[in-house]
Parts: C-alpha cells; structure tokens; sequence
C-alpha cells in the first residue's frame, strides 16, 4: 500500500527512484526475515551499497537493475538511459557505485567517468572489448561485457566487496617484493620492477628493468605466489605485470617495445581483469 500511494504522489526523477529504492530495500528484508535463513545467499548481509545505473538501452538498464534488486548487499537508488541526468545524480551525491554504458548520447561514458572518478566506484557495461584498457584510467571495479549474466555480475559484487575488506583491515604494510634464487645466490626483485615472467621449459626468466633474471621455477608456481592484484597470466609461457601494460591489439599486450600474445585459455579472464585495477 504504501508503495502504491508513494506512486500516486507528485514525486519525479531522482526522488520516485530513491524512494522507491529504499522501500524495495525494506520489502526484500522483511521477506528474508520471514522465510527465516537461506543456506543458498551468495553473501552475508552488510549495509547495502548505493547503486546508480545508466545506460541508453532500455533492456540493458532494466536487466542490471534486477540483478541489483535480486542481490541483498546492494540498493538501486536511480537508474536512467541518460548520461546528463547521471551526472547529476552522482554529483548530487549518496551514490556508493555506478554501472556505466560507454557509447552513450549526450555524454559517451568514458566523459562521464572523466566527470565522476573522484564520486564513486565505478562498473562498466558494454558490448564492446575495445574499451576495457580505458578501465585502467579510471580504475573501474570491473569490466562487464553484455549481454552480462547474473553469475558474471555476482563475480563483479564479489570483487566490489572485496575492495571495501582490503580497505577496512589492518594498514601493515605488505612486502614489495619478491625473493629469487638464482644460480648462486637469493635476490631481491621488486614487484614494480618486473615487467613481465616468460616460462622456458624448466626455468623462468623475470624481465625487468634493469635486465633478465633466471630462476629455476615454473610459471604455475610462480603464479599462485605473485600478488593476484599486480600480476596475471595471459599465455602458456607468459605472466605479464597489469601495471606495465601500455595497450592491447590485435590478441597482444604491449609491454614497452615488447608485444606478448594472449592465449585462447586465458582471453576471457585477462578481458574480464582489464578493467580492475
């Protein structure tokens, strides 16, 4: 009843959607609480974080927004086809984190990113892989191709919350390096020096930039040791440094004048993580 009468009164644009939010919010609790606990909850309950989405197709606006209404951790406060009426919205403030088109009218969505990255986090959605190295710019959350199912969205929230864990816990400073054993000593290699590992056969070779360093490793290894949010495998004989990339073409990364090809396994993965960082 109250959801009907908020309809009928003289309320438009960001105020109706905010409302309307909030009590969607209140409905979908007092359903949990009432069926009691569901083993079968993706997360565990946490203020919820105040989502805006835009994007100038209709079906895909309606679709991200379902998701967010079907997903406890998060609150749809406003959703628009328009670009203008976002960036409004945004600057208005209250908005934790936004889904954003990038082929938009009025404002494309790489403008409107330009216009926000101090605001809030931000999601891209898009049909396209030509704009997931924008992501690094404006370190976006995550990379979202459409159609996006609701598993590839959840994957999106995880990380989302991951981000809010890691800023919330203890600020001791982790190690910025890693410790190599060569033929006939241990060094120190930095994680900022390295710019990408190549695999040969039953060594790795780490080539930074100061030169190459040998060690007697596989990449499999070496992989599951180096920290998941610098670095990332793209082929079988490649782990690249995500801070190094200067740009991906054609099927390869470049890494200064170095071109390194990503591999059929690792394709998707590498396109989903473009934008993480």
């Amino acid at each position: 009843r109250t959801r009907r009468a908020l309809r009928a009164a003289p309320l438009v644009g960001p105020a109706l959607h905010f409302f309307e939010g909030i009590l969607l919010h209140i409905e979908r609790r007092l359903r949990e609480n009432a069926r009691g606990p569901d083993r079968h909850r993706t997360f565990t309950f946490r203020m919820p974080h105040k989502i805006l989405v835009v994007d100038d197709e209709p079906w895909a606006m309606e679709l991200i927004s379902d998701y967010i209404l079907r997903t406890p951790e998060l609150e749809l406060i406003y959703k628009t086809t328009s670009s203008i009426q976002a960036l409004s919205v945004v600057q208005g403030g209250g908005v934790d984190v936004i889904f954003v088109d990038i082929q938009m009218p009025e404002l494309t969505g790489i403008q409107l990113m330009e216009a926000i990255r101090n605001n809030c986090r931000i999601i891209i959605t898009t049909a396209y892989t030509v704009y997931a190295i924008d992501g690094f710019e404006f370190d976006v959350v995550d990379y979202l191709l459409k159609p996006v199912t609701y598993d590839r969205f959840v994957t999106a929230i995880k990380k989302l919350l991951r981000i809010k864990e890691n800023r919330q816990e203890d600020d001791t400073p982790q190690p910025d390096y890693i410790l190599i054993k060569t033929e006939n000593r241990i060094q120190k290699v930095k994680f900022s020096s390295i710019r990408y590992i190549e695999g040969l056969r039953d060594y790795i070779a780490f080539q930074t930039t100061t030169g190459k360093i040998l060690t007697l490793e596989n990449l499999k290894n070496m992989e599951a040791i180096l920290p998941v949010d610098k670095f990332l495998r793209i082929h079988k004989s490649y782990i690249v440094s995500m801070d190094r990339i200067i740009a991906v073409s054609k099927g390869k990364v470049v890494i200064d004048n170095v071109r390194l090809p990503i591999g059929d396994t690792y394709k998707k993965t590498f396109m989903n993580r473009l934008g993480s960082l």
